[in-house]
């Protein structure tokens, strides 16, 4: 069996991010997104989530380059002299690492987000963060701890194979950053499978992330091994506020809705679906309020 689960990140980001997950999701080959409790448009991604009953919607744990769910007074080792998360994962990962504070803080604020998703009243298909950064050792204990409060059941691990993306395009698939994350991504599928937690055996975004075209989104999934699969990206209508610079949105949006890629998962036989859809039958799925 081949399964794929095709996923958005930022959804609530921005009108324009929450357009583009609808449309991807009515017109092409999108499955899943992943919502950011605390942006400024997460009020219209759950409304339009709630229109969408078939699209699973998991949470995009944001602790870096956004704002709290919780008072910026309550975790003042987390925000800056602005109240917002640092954009630099190294200067949070080094706070974490000598303040005990900041770590109290952190339990209080990842609660608070699973608590504000919880509170929607979606169903809790996964968790991910913010730059992926649920690798970090601390923040992926926590998870794994907090997580069974609300419902978690699954949670994205970004292991990338090259193999198939040279498959896709023979040069320029080897990437330093994606690399460096593969230690920590090891280390946590360890920790998420001890625990029970669902993974995808494999996920595609890292070395091609803003710039998923029609033609690698095709190529991956008519490249992809048996067993369950993610591909991220990041949709967008148009430009908005934050978007990250030289990111591809609405190529991206392009790519999801391409007859290439509805056509690659026909040939392919490729089941789509979300996290839950792989899960375990009788698996839990409340979601309890904090």
């Amino acid at each position: 069996m081949t399964g794929l689960i095709v996923t958005a990140d930022d959804f609530g980001a921005a009108p324009e991010v929450n357009e583009a997950v609808e449309a991807a999701h009515r017109e092409g080959v999108l499955t899943a997104a992943s919502l950011m409790v605390t942006a400024p448009a997460a009020g219209d991604a759950i409304a339009r989530a709630r229109r969408l009953p078939r699209l699973r919607v998991g949470l995009h744990l944001t602790l870096i380059e956004g704002v709290p769910a919780l008072p910026p007074a309550a975790i003042p080792h987390l925000v800056n002299e602005a109240g917002r998360f640092p954009r630099s994962p190294a200067l949070l990962g080094a706070r974490l690492a000598q303040s005990r504070a900041a770590r109290r803080e952190l339990a209080a604020e990842m609660t608070a987000q699973l608590a504000a998703f919880c509170d929607s009243g979606l169903t809790l298909d996964h968790c991910n963060a913010h730059l992926h950064f649920h690798l970090h050792p601390i923040i992926g204990r926590l998870l794994i701890a907090l997580g069974g409060h609300f419902g978690l059941r699954a949670v994205r691990l970004p292991l990338e194979p090259s193999a198939v993306l040279r498959a896709v395009e023979r040069r320029g698939t080897w990437s330093a950053a994606a690399a460096l994350t593969v230690p920590f991504a090891l280390a946590l599928r360890r920790r998420l499978a001890a625990a029970g937690l669902l993974v995808a055996e494999r996920a595609f975004g890292l070395r091609w992330s803003g710039h998923m075209t029609p033609a690698r989104l095709a190529g991956i999934i008519r490249h992809l091994p048996d067993g369950v699969s993610e591909i991220y990206l990041h949709p967008a209508t148009g430009p908005y506020r934050g978007a990250t610079r030289g990111y591809q949105y609405a190529e991206e949006l392009r790519a999801l809705t391409a007859p290439e890629a509805m056509a690659a998962c026909r040939e392919r036989a490729v089941r789509l679906g979300g996290f839950g859809d792989f899960a375990s039958p009788g698996a839990p799925v409340a979601c309890v309020s904090a």
